[in-house]
């Protein structure tokens, strides 16, 4: 068996991080004690280490690529999540309503599109949504119509039926501004 030589020349010296002292002395006293301990290990003793040295460095390997997909994902989603709350006013599609320029008409704002309607068809929503019955079936109602008259609408927003939370902020928004004379 070779004799360990002493290589205390040899060694650069660097200053350790104030955080990382501890795990520094730490990592030097276990190194000295494994050096102490290979000597007086067997050939099969030293295959295991070995083995488990290699399953070790592969499972840091792991947990730092782990770390890395973590912070990543975190960082789309606070990224996507700032980017919906921009484009969709709040993630509801809608975003205001306003009257043409000459009048004749009404264009509301739904995923950063202006989408034009004549006040026939403001009037018939309108009428929809101050209808009597729950709030499911006032929805029920507004989408069936928007299914037969303005699709493009549902298209645009998303909107896949009558349980769609978007239905609810698109109800909010016509009653918001406007309100049914008797």
């Amino acid at each position: 068996m070779a004799k360990a030589t002493n290589s205390k020349n040899n060694k650069s010296k660097t200053v350790p991080a104030k955080g990382s002292a501890k795990k520094a002395a730490v990592k030097d006293t276990l190194t000295k004690e494994l050096k102490v301990l290979i000597p007086k290990l067997d050939e099969e003793g030293l295959a295991f280490l070995v083995k488990q040295a290699h399953i070790h460095l592969y499972n840091m390997q792991v947990d730092a690529l782990n770390q890395t997909i973590i912070k990543d994902a975190e960082r789309q989603k606070s990224t996507s999540a700032k980017a919906k709350k921009i484009v969709n006013a709040g993630n509801s599609g809608f975003g205001d309503i306003k009257i043409s320029e000459t009048g004749s008409g009404y264009h509301i704002l739904c995923n950063n599109q202006w989408i034009s309607f004549t006040t026939r068809e403001i009037t018939s929503m309108v009428k929809l949504v101050y209808g009597e019955g729950t709030e499911l079936e006032v929805r029920g109602r507004l989408h069936a119509w928007l299914s037969n008259e303005r699709r493009d609408l549902l298209l645009t927003a998303g909107i896949a039926n009558k349980f769609d939370d978007k239905l609810k902020v698109l109800v909010s928004l016509l009653k918001k501004n406007f309100k049914l004379k008797k």
